[in-house]
């Protein structure tokens, strides 16, 4: 069949998404980028928070209108809310043909069959498997970023039981990828061309301790800077906690690895830290923060905090706000509390309002925005290295070149953080995607940056 995949959500979602569109191709399957042109849909759903869920629900709705004007044969849904609201979704969009829990991902090939041969389904059309703590896929994936970096999902799952967080109770148990199976897909991804590995997991920092009894983030990062063909190594989500000396130590000593850690901190209160459910308080964060500055001065600390979390105070917030003015982080971003059922906050009495959520958030949001401009003034004159992500013709610059360069610094996760745009290149040359260059920042322009190409020992 002809088939139209959508997937929502994080990096994690991504990687099933590329496995799931693998078996499909093997089994003879035709991709096409062109709804207009499928014979079925694929909805890869998320439901992490209540605007990734409503998002979902509209792509289902959208393709199950197209299903019953005959438009589409069959529609597929699959992901963490197909996992989480597998009865729902029947009972409410009868339209959708299967709902797909997690642990059949591997299984979406046969499944497509099943549906569109008339063959006998599951109850409600819902394939189960075995359930959540079945252990990830790991087979053939179609990479869809189209640019010379890729995600390399190191685990599943979450032991955490963070009070506000639906993740454990859908993706299951924490679930380490076999280090000899991630080396080799990193190997793979290279000799297809991938020069930039971000490594994803629910937590990073805890990877191999379910296999070993130990940490072995350290260890893994070391095989993958020995791959020919990486330029970078980039690690995302290490919770605050678990960020060891050994850990520190690889990242200053192994060239490959971004200087660059995302650490989820959530909220600058040590009342709010516990009823969250944190292993940590804010004279912890404090320390961790000092301890990468002076070990790596390079480092750029990215974190992610909530605001309207139930029971906060004013004064939580105005803590939370001196932690973000004292820390000066790199980048931040910040959510609203989303009351997710079935988690211990859900049902916590003192819930705040939408309305505090959002003005807390924005007051956030201007105080980092302060920092961050701050610190992109800070790097101009100095020289950095940046991957080239793309070209914007016909803008006019002070030496009359036509052309921009898009592209991205050691600092930036794709998707995520700022652009670097490199002004005044010489028409006669012509650069790459991926390609590796050194620019001179010459200036900011919002949370963005603009540069020169120059020498990489030139000095500023």
């Amino acid at each position: 069949m002809r088939l139209y995949f959508v997937s929502l959500g994080c990096d994690k979602n991504r990687v099933d998404a590329e496995r799931m569109l693998g078996t499909l191709l093997d089994a003879g399957h035709e991709i096409t980028d062109d709804e207009e042109q499928a014979e079925a849909v694929i909805v890869n759903t998320c439901c992490f928070i209540d605007a990734a869920k409503e998002e979902s629900i509209g792509e289902i709705l959208t393709y199950a209108d197209m299903k019953t004007a005959g438009r589409i044969k069959a529609l597929i849904v699959t992901g963490c809310m197909a996992q989480r609201y597998s009865a729902e979704i029947r009972k409410e969009i009868p339209e959708v043909d299967a709902v797909v829990m997690l642990s059949e991902n591997g299984q979406i090939a046969r499944i497509l069959e099943d549906v569109s041969s008339g063959r006998a389904l599951p109850e409600n059309c819902v394939y189960t498997g075995k359930g959540k703590e079945h252990a990830p896929e790991n087979g053939r994936r179609v990479l869809t970023t189209g640019m010379s970096y890729e995600f390399l999902k190191i685990a599943e799952g979450c032991d955490r039981h963070c009070t506000y967080c639906a993740i454990p109770g859908i993706r299951g148990k924490y679930r380490s990828m076999p280090m000899e199976k991630l080396v080799s897909e990193a190997e793979k991804l290279a000799g297809e061309g991938i020069s930039e590995l971000i490594l994803v997991a629910q937590e990073c920092t805890r990877y191999g301790i379910d296999i070993t009894g130990e940490k072995k983030l350290p260890e893994l990062l070391k095989r993958l800077c020995r791959i020919e063909g990486l330029h970078w190594i980039r690690v995302l989500y290490c919770y605050p906690e678990e960020i060891d000396d050994d850990l520190i130590d690889v990242i200053a000593s192994e060239k490959k690895i971004c200087r660059y850690l995302d650490i989820p901190v959530q909220s600058g209160s040590d009342r709010i830290l516990a009823r969250m459910g944190r292993k940590i308080k804010q004279k912890d964060i404090r320390e961790l923060v000092e301890k990468l500055r002076e070990r790596i001065p390079d480092i750029c600390i990215r974190t992610t905090f909530i605001t309207g979390f139930p029971g906060e105070t004013a004064e939580d917030h105005r803590r939370t706000a001196e932690l973000v003015r004292d820390m000066r982080f790199d980048r931040l971003g910040v959510f609203t509390y989303s009351q997710e059922e079935g988690t211990p906050a859900a049902s916590f009495s003192d819930q705040v309002s939408e309305r505090t959520k959002k003005i807390r958030r924005t007051k956030l949001m201007k105080l980092q925005q302060q920092i961050v401009f701050e610190k992109g003034n800070a790097l101009v004159g100095q020289t950095v290295e940046a991957v080239i992500e793309g070209r914007v013709t016909g803008v006019s610059s002070g030496s009359g070149y036509g052309d921009v360069y898009a592209a991205r610094t050691m600092r930036d996760t794709p998707d995520v953080d700022g652009m670097l745009f490199i002004e005044n290149v010489d028409p006669d040359r012509e650069l790459i995607t991926g390609n590796y260059v050194f620019a001179r920042i010459t200036g900011t322009d919002g949370y963005d940056l603009t540069g020169e190409l120059c020498d990489e020992d030139e000095s500023a």
